[in-house]
């Protein structure tokens, strides 16, 4: 990616690619990081620009930049035995898909129209590794290698063993997102809430009015320190998003510093939330709403446990090595080089 590896503030993307190449590198697997010269890895860097478009509005249009980056790591395939690109918005890899002698996972982080997955295919032979079980089936038609669930370095999301006093809502200011349902969920139970995200269009119209710093407090586009201080502070982290999203990187971050999460029934949510124990997922925010009490009665260290215990990096990195190894045996080869 042309972005930073890990990333400054938010980007799910951009911080499990972290995850997953630090992993590899402590398998002794030989990896290299293709992003931008602020990035931390352990793997070797090789820094097309020396900042990403995120932070630099003059890298315009950032598909073109994305495209060099990928092309980049094409150009060195044969020192490679897979690439493995993660799509910020579509999988521009498909198109060196017959080019690369070197096999390429392509991994998406949305949930795909029927018209985009018409598109890629295309491509009947390009291996997609999707994020969730609910994205594998909008991948149908498609060449699904595999299906590997997110998972995080635990030892970064320290326990917040007791509880705080406010509901947290953490993640973009979009409709689909639903932070004004946060908020109504918010009013009928009496809690303060904290939002954090970045500034958006929608946010200054529909969220900045409701804003008034003691019942609801916007707390800006956290830094990493403080979204752990956030996480671990929240009697519970509230995911009323109501458009399908393929995974919620949100939901473990919370779980792995203690704080369960009161979530709507959409998109992946059924396979990351474990009913009563790290959380509950409800049908409507009517439900939720009369449900939170439960969810705020979990153990904290229960819920943070369960988990570790299914969204270790650990398990993710084993996973996404056996998506590799399948597919260089298929290009003749039967070692995934170290």
């Amino acid at each position: 990616m042309a972005t930073s590896i890990p990333p400054a503030r938010s980007g799910s993307i951009q911080e499990v690619t972290a995850q997953l190449t630090d992993g590899l590198v402590a398998r002794g697997h030989e990896v290299t990081l293709f992003a931008t010269g602020d990035s931390t890895t352990k793997a070797r860097l090789h820094a097309s620009f020396p900042r990403g478009y995120w932070h630099d509005e003059a890298m315009w249009p950032w598909e073109l930049y994305e495209a060099f980056n990928l092309a980049a790591a094409i150009e060195r395939g044969r020192e490679f035995d897979v690439i493995h690109y993660q799509a910020l918005a579509y999988p521009l890899s498909l198109a060196f898909e017959r080019l690369s002698a070197t096999p390429i996972v392509h991994t998406i982080h949305h949930a795909p129209t029927a018209a985009e997955t018409e598109l890629w295919a295309r491509y009947p032979e390009a291996a997609f590794v999707a994020v969730s079980h609910a994205q594998a089936r909008l991948l149908s038609g498609l060449n699904v290698a595999g299906t590997v669930l997110h998972g995080l370095d635990f030892s970064r999301f320290p326990l917040g063993e007791t509880r705080g006093d406010y509901l947290l809502f953490l993640g973009r200011f979009t409709e689909g997102k639903g932070a004004l349902h946060a908020i109504e969920v918010a009013r009928r139970t009496g809690l303060p809430l904290k939002l954090a995200g970045a500034e958006t269009p929608y946010y200054q119209s529909e969220i900045a009015p409701l804003v008034d710093g003691t019942a609801v407090t916007y707390c800006g586009e956290a830094e990493w320190a403080e979204k752990i201080a956030l996480y671990r502070g929240a009697r519970a982290l509230v995911y009323p998003v109501h458009t399908a999203e393929p995974f919620g990187l949100v939901l473990i971050e919370a779980m792995a510093c203690g704080t369960p999460v009161a979530a709507l029934d959409c998109g992946a949510v059924r396979e990351i939330v474990d009913e009563d124990v790290t959380g509950m997922v409800f049908q409507t925010i009517d439900d939720l709403a009369a449900g939170l009490p439960r969810v705020l009665a979990l153990d904290r260290r229960a819920v943070r446990n369960r988990a570790e215990a299914r969204f270790g990096a650990d398990r993710m990195v084993d996973e996404y090595v056996a998506v590799y190894r399948q597919l260089i045996e298929r290009r003749g080869r039967t070692v995934l080089r170290r």
